[in-house]
């Protein structure tokens, strides 16, 4: 249960001005946003906002900008996109402290929005900077965190300004904590986790937490290789981070130890998708470490000739094959509840005739079982950039039941971690 208060739990009659830090960090191409999927989040808090009467100013980021004059990563069109979701104007500062932003919050009459430029503008909002959060506290009477994208960070806009305002939770914000809690405390079981992305390191928290809570981890992505290579496996030149092994060697053995204790899988691929490009016309083949032996198909994943002949030394694993992909939606049929954080392969690479490329395979069969294309549609449970990303890009958000908008921020609530952004907030009154 999450014990912060939230907006619900304020009176706005007395505190009219409201600083609400939203999470806005969306991708933006020539001037315009090409998904607005955190946007969209933010708009029961905000509608809630405007519908208590609030002069709402709201303050965001956007990227990693080279300094204040980085025009590329203004904020101004998404004051544009809020507006036409809002169906009212959203007024725009060009600046988010100081007396441009001040002027502009004082002009504000009720049930109006103010958007102001990117925070990260000034490097004193990551340094925490005192100043910097007493700029931003002049802007309110109350803050309001809803970017829970954000709230892993202590900076100015999470933790120094909630140390100067009365500090509140939006409904999103409230919804994550919430789901992502649940999930990890008291889900549904079987509970299957299914883990990619590059580099353990990441995520070598939460691998070690699924561990101890979960029924089924499957490992996928980058990762997999160095997995793959703790276990003697030749990559030929995939990618694999050497420095890694060792952890990757732990986790196995803890992964083995836990087998030992309960019925349990840790699942590292057995069969992968190799090419010597990452290119959509490169010729792809499969390898099947349980053999040793590489298959030559025309096209993933029709079923492969197995030829005689060991993984090339300028070979790259790009994707999870077709027997991997097809465990892991097999487990998928029997769990209840499905975490998934990473892609599989390299979904970067678009196909020649459609956003699917040749090693988005494995993802798709992911995306397939937690849809219920196979019959059982477990609990799903999506978080990281990439992963996230690939399923916007596929238009896909609305289809799985919770589809979390921080990366960082919901890696560390899985590990169990302390979420500066949301520590500082006010403590529900409890009778």
């Amino acid at each position: 249960m999450f014990t912060k208060q939230t907006i619900k739990d304020w009176d706005f009659k007395k505190t009219p001005r409201v600083l609400l830090r939203a999470d806005y960090n969306v991708p933006i191409a020539a001037g315009k946003i090409t998904d607005d999927y955190r946007v969209q989040q933010s708009l029961p808090t905000v509608q809630y906002l405007l519908k208590q009467k609030a002069r709402l100013v709201i303050i965001a980021h956007l990227g990693r900008p080279s300094g204040p004059r980085d025009t590329a990563n203004s904020l101004r069109p998404v004051a544009a996109r809020l507006s036409k979701l809002l169906n009212q104007p959203v007024k725009f500062a060009d600046d988010c402290i100081g007396p441009v932003a001040e002027k502009a919050a004082n002009d504000l009459k009720p049930g109006e929005v103010l958007l102001l430029e990117n925070l990260r503008f000034h490097p004193e909002e990551e340094k925490n900077d005192e100043k910097f959060a007493e700029g931003l506290a002049r802007l309110g009477d109350v803050f309001v965190q809803d970017g829970f994208g954000v709230v892993h960070r202590a900076h100015a806009s999470t933790d120094g300004v909630a140390r100067l305002l009365p500090g509140v939770a939006g409904l999103l914000l409230e919804k994550e904590v919430d789901t992502i809690t649940k999930v990890m405390e008291q889900p549904e079981r079987p509970l299957m986790a299914i883990v990619g992305g590059a580099k353990i390191a990441d995520k070598i928290d939460i691998l070690h937490r699924f561990i101890e809570i979960a029924d089924v981890v499957a490992i996928g992505g980058a990762m997999a290789n160095t997995f793959l290579k703790a276990q003697g496996h030749d990559l030929g030149k995939s990618l694999v981070d050497i420095g890694e092994i060792p952890i990757a060697k732990d986790i196995l053995k803890k992964a083995e130890q836990e087998a030992k204790k309960r019925k349990f899988i840790f699942y590292v691929p057995q069969d992968g998708v190799v090419a010597k490009s990452i290119d959509a016309k490169a010729k792809t083949r499969i390898v099947d470490w349980s053999t040793h032996t590489i298959a030559e198909i025309e096209s993933y994943p029709k079923r492969p000739t197995a030829v005689s002949q060991d993984i090339g030394d300028d070979d790259m694993v790009l994707d999870v094959g077709p027997f991997s992909g097809s465990f892991m939606a097999g487990a998928m049929q029997l769990a209840s509840t499905v975490v998934w954080n990473g892609t599989l392969g390299v979904t970067e690479t678009n196909g020649l005739q459609g956003p699917i490329g040749p090693f988005a395979h494995g993802t798709e069969l992911v995306i397939d079982a937690l849809l219920g294309e196979f019959g059982h549609r477990p609990f799903s449970l999506v978080g990281g950039g990439d992963t996230v990303g690939y399923i916007q890009s596929r238009k896909l958000t609305d289809c799985f039941n919770h589809v979390s908008t921080g990366g960082g921020a919901s890696l560390e609530l899985m590990a169990g971690r302390t979420l500066p952004g949301v520590a500082v907030l006010k403590e529900k009154k409890h009778a």
